[in-house]
């Protein structure tokens, strides 16, 4: 049985628009928690559909952060919004179409 998709209702107008555009480069923060001794303060290096590559401040290695139930963060778009993976476990591709998808199809 699957899980419950994630309600993208909880997310506010600002969140949704700046979150529907591209993450990669965002400034992220992560608490530490289960299966992450510490937590991680860096940039979006790479998004697939389960998880974010982030390089940490001032640090060369790579951390791959799963999405599902994450939560943290996210500076996109000059907002810091608050980061619920479950909400974001979608193709990068596929982001825009789902988060806007109540939104006009055209531009005026």
């Amino acid at each position: 049985m699957r899980a419950p998709r994630p309600d993208l209702r909880e997310l506010s107008p600002v969140e949704r628009t700046a979150l529907a555009g591209e993450l990669i480069g965002a400034a992220i923060e992560v608490p530490s928690g289960p299966g992450r001794v510490d937590a991680v303060r860096g940039t979006v290096v790479d998004e697939t559909l389960g998880t974010f590559v982030v390089r940490p401040n001032d640090e060369r290695r790579l951390v791959r952060l799963p999405k599902s139930g994450l939560s943290g963060t996210i500076r996109v778009a000059g907002h810091e919004i608050p980061l619920r993976g479950d909400l974001l476990r979608v193709r990068p591709e596929d982001r825009t179409k789902r988060l806007l998808a109540g939104a006009p199809r055209r531009f005026r």
